[in-house]
Formats: C-alpha cells, structure tokens, sequence
C-alpha cells in the first residue's frame, strides 16, 4: 500500500498526532460500535501519558441502550480509563428524530467536556461515512459544501470535533478488532432501511460502488470548497463589526458570484445570530434575490438591509424579543452583560421603550436599537448601555469581525 500505512492504528495514531499532538487531554465519544470501540482502543495505545477521558451517549431510543453503555465503560475501564454514561430526556415528540439525537449528542458531549477541561473530543466517523454522506447528499440535490467531505476538524457547539478515522474504512477497522479478540456491538438500527443511512450503505453495495473512490471524491469537492471559502475571505476583508451588527461594502455582495454571496452571507446571519448551522438554501438564494430588489429581508433571526452604499445585516428585533431574558451569562449568544444587580435582567430592548433613551442618537437603525440588549427590574427600564454608555453596566459583544471572517472560511 504506497504512501499508506496498512495498519489503520498507524494511520489512526498519524491523524492523532496530527490533530490532538499539542493537546494535554483529550475526549473520546464512543457509543459501543466497531468504529469507536477502535478509536477508544488505538486512542489508548497513542496517549503515552496524555489524559483520555471516554463518554457515551445514552438517547434511550432502544432497550438495550443503557445496557450498552455499561458495557462500554467496562471496556474503557480496563484501558485505564475514565467513563461517563451522558442521557438524553428527549422535551418534544416533534420533529426530526435523529437531527434532535444527534444535536443533543453533540451538546451533551460539549457540556461534559468543558465540564473536565477537555478542548476537543473525538469522533468515530470513517471512510464509509464519507462515502454514505456523499450518496445521501447527492440524492437531496446538495450544493458544494453538502457534497464535500467532512472535515478532520471543526468547531461547533463550543467544541473543537476531532475525527482521526477517516482514512479508515469500517471494515478494515472491525478486522483490527477481530485479530485482537475485541469486541464491540451492533446496533440493529444499522439495518432498519427507514433510515437513510442504511438505504445508502445499501445502495453502494448493490452498485458495486468502492468506498474508498467516494471518499476521495467528497475529498476533492471538499478542496473545491476550500478554494471558494478562501476567495470568499478576501471579499469579507472590508467587514466592520459595529455594535453587533456587520457592515460590508453592497458592491461586495452585488459584484460577486452568486455562490461567493451566499457565502458571506450565510457566516453574516451566524455571525449576527450565533446559530450552529446556515439558513437552508432556498430560502437563502431568495433572500439575495430579495435584498438587492427591496432593500431590506429578514432570514432566519438577521435582518439584512441595503442602506446606501452599505449593507447591514443585523439582529432581527423580534427574534431578540423571543430570546429567554438572562441574569447572568450571555443573553442571546450575542452579548455578555457586567455589573448586574440582584433582581436585574437583560431581555431585549423592543421597540416600546425605544423612546425612553432617544433611539435616533444612536446611529442604529430602529430595529437594530429595538434588538439591543437593556437592563431591566420587573418593567422597569434602568439602562440600555449600548445606545447610551451607563457607569454600572458593561456591555461586550461575543463576536467580532474576526470571527465572521473565520466563519467565512469554516463554511
């Protein structure tokens, strides 16, 4: 095998070198499957001193799930390692299934490694998750970045996500568990064919198609990506963050390709709203379509407005309304308020009491005056400290301009 390690431990433990080597401490999340039980197995070989901490996800979708993460803490346990079983309460029936279980996943997982001073967990997927992924995309009729490859890293729910077993397939992995003797479990879920996971795996079989050409493939899109998000970046450039809104020059949008608009203009919306994932693309392209005709649109919690030569994508005033008033901690993933009071909160400003701190002095639009953070006490008004600066009060924003241009690059 030229230019490849045969055994995939090495190029496991290659990739760990690469991604966590400058890391103290590291998380694993392992469910029980082939996949991770390999991760945890040749993440424990590699460690050499390093603190490895392992965490399983307990949805309680199946009964057998609670004895499985048993299971997997005993293994983690004769490794010499640390093991936490995370649960899952599910608060809807509504929706998506398997996109609530795995946010809720990814949550968990984030909340328990910050809790133990980890800076970054690791994942399970595999070259035939690349692939899977490719075919599923592919059938949903998905742009550049859904037909890419996933990244070996990115940062999402206040997390860095690691994933050193992608140039492993699955079942080169489950042959390195079976020489040893190791085992691991099967969900049956793996064969429900309601699932559109399984229908791909399915499919790629039937097709005689090599996982290893699919993976490549989602690679080099993904390269393609890498080269659109760069010349995208370059655009993003002439960006200012003004008291939690971005202003851009409009010919940057006007005079671009369409596919580098929906760029910056789906990190400007997370950038404003701090949400974990873009606007879906439909609604997104008429929202282009529609702010360079009318001048102004809301997607998704952003206001986006074509002020003269400027456009301003701000937070939309009603969103910021709906957002859950905070007495400590950042209030709508966008600010973070110092010196409050005992019986004191921040909630949106709205546009009822714009006229009690002379909005129009601001230099903001009405609406984005309206979605300013304000401290209030039961309806009392005390203080709207990014309109008028007020001696108790602090007033910082999450993000800056930086930080859109990385989500540029991220995307």
């Amino acid at each position: 095998m030229t230019g490849r390690a045969a055994d995939p431990a090495a190029r496991v433990h290659a990739a760990l070198d690469r991604l966590a080597g400058d890391l103290p401490a590291l998380g694993l999340a392992v469910s029980g499957g082939g996949d991770s039980v390999a991760l945890m197995q040749m993440a424990a070989a590699w460690a050499r001193g390093r603190r490895l901490m392992v965490a399983t996800v307990d949805h309680g979708l199946r009964p057998e799930s609670a004895a499985e993460a048993t299971a997997v803490a005993r293994a983690a346990r004769a490794l010499g390692l640390s093991h936490a079983t995370l649960l899952w309460r599910r608060d809807t029936d509504s929706g998506n299934l398997m996109a609530q279980a795995r946010d809720a996943r990814l949550r968990l997982l984030s909340g328990w490694a910050r809790r133990n001073d980890l800076s970054a967990v690791a994942l399970g997927h595999t070259a035939d998750d690349l692939a899977e992924t490719l075919v599923m995309r592919l059938s949903r009729g998905s742009g550049i970045d859904g037909l890419a490859a996933m990244a070996e890293w990115r940062d999402a729910f206040d997390m860095r996500w690691l994933r050193p077993m992608l140039g492993t397939g699955r079942e080169e992995l489950r042959d390195w568990l079976r020489a040893r003797k190791i085992d691991w479990i099967d969900d049956p879920s793996n064969d429900n064919t309601d699932y559109e996971r399984v229908r791909a795996r399915q499919a790629i079989s039937d097709l005689g198609l090599e996982v290893g050409a699919l993976a490549r493939s989602a690679g080099h899109i993904a390269e393609a990506r890498e080269a659109l998000s760069a010349y995208a970046a370059l655009l993003a450039a002439d960006a200012v963050a003004n008291r939690g809104s971005l202003v851009m020059p409009r010919a940057t949008l006007r005079d671009a390709p369409p596919e580098i608009r929906r760029r910056l203009l789906v990190a400007a919306c997370r950038w404003v709203t701090g949400a974990d994932y873009p606007p879906r693309r439909a609604t997104l392209l008429h929202a282009l379509e529609a702010v360079m005709v009318h001048g102004r649109v809301t997607l998704d919690g952003a206001m986006i407005s074509a002020v003269g030569d400027q456009l301003r994508i701000a937070r939309e005033a009603a969103a910021a309304l709906r957002s859950p008033a905070a007495t400590e901690g950042p209030w709508d993933r966008r600010w973070r308020i110092h010196g409050l009071r005992v019986g004191q909160r921040v909630a949106a400003l709205g546009a009822d009491a714009l006229q009690q701190v002379n909005w129009r002095d601001s230099g903001l639009l009405r609406d984005e005056a309206a979605a300013s953070p304000a401290v209030w006490q039961e309806d009392r008004l005390i203080a709207a400290p990014l309109l008028r600066a007020h001696a108790d009060f602090g007033v910082h924003p999450l993000r800056g301009a930086s930080d859109f241009r990385r989500l540029v690059k991220a995307h």
